[in-house]
């Protein structure tokens, strides 16, 4: 009988050298990290271009309920990403390397991206101050939208699209990351509501899930395209508004004061131009937002908006020509109220915006295309060079916690860009 020779298990330092800590969230820890692997044929390539990966992510998952003394197995969201990232392949998606299962402790590897959209908006917001070039905006959103119509064709929803989580490579191709709340939506065996009562971050969450509604589409990341759109041109959210918490029954409130911020530009949404409108659950509150903010019932207008922004960004002082009235008329297409009368991703990008007139106006796959701006790489802290592996999903956590340094003393923090 031939068996197939026994290889131990690889353990994540074995495999990576780790240069420091680039953030942490609600869904545990992500550090940088480069291969040990030296061996040509050792080396991960990236599938869409060939090329050998230098730099790595590592996301390490934190324990799904901390406190819980006996293993109770993985969290949905770990389980999502890893499912749907394994399964899925597109130059606008952040890709998955590998995953390292160790002492039930879950790392996912993934290539590594120098930026996000919030670091390029915090660079020209308060380094650069000046607004993003119109021919890297219209890249960046090309490439999202691509990247997005791709998730829809394979009944993904993302559902929760915001700059931080768009990564950017050093050679100017954004990457769509965190799919830990992406969901299928062909025939799912659970209603998108019933698993997650909240989804999208508030400042780019669509009105119809501000109104409570049940069923939703994939037309709720088209409206959170337009948010990062608008925020790419004027450097700050277009609709920021401050989050109702959820009660101690875990009842979702309605968003008035999110709901109120885009009624003070794009007033409040009508009968008649969203039929669907009264079906809402929260419909009956929807009078109750002009009541708290009297702004809402002068509401500014989109396109006032959007001129006020265009006259405010220091274009000149940028040597780069604002962008055409088309980014004016995509933008009011996917800030539309009713999520039918949305633009898709498909129509979005047959939008005149990136077609031209002669319909051969190329956009890049390059966002840096052309750029005199050097972007700062993404600050990494230099911690402990190894990845503790005591972390175990649904146990206790056994040792010390995160605050600390990974060999039991306190962290050392270095900032340095990487």
């Amino acid at each position: 009988m031939n068996l197939t020779p026994y290889t131990p298990q690889q353990h994540v330092n074995d495999l990576y050298d780790i240069v420091g800590f680039i953030s942490s969230g609600t869904y545990g820890r992500v550090y940088k990290a480069v291969s040990k692997r030296t061996a040509p044929a050792q080396a991960h390539k990236h599938p869409t271009t060939g090329r050998p990966i230098e730099a790595f992510a590592i996301k390490k998952f934190k324990p799904d309920k901390e406190g819980e003394l006996q293993y109770t197995g993985i969290s949905q969201s770990a389980i999502r990403e890893m499912a749907l990232c394994t399964e899925l392949s597109h130059p606008a998606l952040i890709h998955l390397v590998e995953i390292i299962l160790e002492a039930k402790c879950i790392f996912m590897v993934f290539e590594y991206a120098e930026h996000d959209l919030l670091q390029i908006i915090h660079h020209h917001s308060l380094l650069n101050r000046t607004p993003i070039p119109a021919s890297t905006l219209r890249s960046c959103l090309f490439q999202l939208i691509s990247g997005l119509l791709y998730l829809h064709r394979n009944w993904v929803i993302h559902r929760d699209l915001k700059p931080a989580n768009i990564m950017v490579t050093s050679s100017g191709a954004i990457k769509i990351g965190d799919l830990g709340l992406a969901r299928m939506f062909y025939k799912p065996l659970h209603a998108l509501f019933s698993g997650d009562k909240v989804v999208v971050t508030i400042w780019y969450r669509a009105p119809e899930l501000l109104l409570g509604s049940r069923h939703y589409t994939p037309a709720i990341d088209l409206w959170a395209v337009g948010c990062i759109f608008a925020e790419l041109m004027s450097l700050r959210p277009i609709f920021k508004g401050e989050e109702a918490k959820q009660d101690s029954k875990k009842a979702v409130p309605f968003q008035r004061n999110q709901m109120g911020k885009i009624a003070e530009i794009l007033g409040l949404p009508k009968k008649q131009d969203w039929p669907l409108l009264t079906a809402m659950p929260e419909y009956q509150h929807l009078g109750t937002v002009g009541v708290y903010n009297q702004a809402v019932n002068r509401p500014v207008g989109l396109e006032r908006w959007y001129r006020t922004t265009m006259g405010n960004n220091n274009y000149a002082a940028s040597n780069s020509p604002p962008p055409s009235d088309d980014a004016l008329d995509l933008l009011q297409k996917l800030l539309e109220y009713d999520p039918l009368k949305r633009l898709t991703a498909e129509q979005a990008l047959e939008h005149p915006y990136f077609v031209g007139a002669d319909g051969n106006d190329k956009v890049s796959w390059n966002c840096f295309e052309g750029l005199e701006t050097k972007y700062p790489a993404r600050k990494v802290t230099t911690e402990a060079q190894e990845i503790g592996t005591s972390s175990l999903p649904g146990t206790k956590r056994a040792g010390p916690s995160d605050d600390i340094g990974l060999y039991g003393k306190p962290g050392f923090k270095k900032a340095r860009e990487g």
